[in-house]
């Protein structure tokens, strides 16, 4: 595991958190989709990332 998998994972898991605080605090759900669709990008980078693949 190098440094930029595991920066994009953890930067992937605090947007997840956000995700979860703005579905809390009602906030308009474009904005929660928005942050879904990086959340995800960044989690998916990470993971593809990982040396366990080779």
């Amino acid at each position: 595991m190098n440094g930029l998998s595991t920066v994009l994972i953890v930067v992937g898991l605090f947007l997840v958190g956000g995700i979860y605080s703005f579905v809390k605090q009602g906030m308009p759900k474009n904005l929660v989709v928005l942050l879904s669709v990086g959340a995800a990008m960044c989690l998916v980078a990470g993971v593809m990332r990982l040396e366990v693949w080779n």
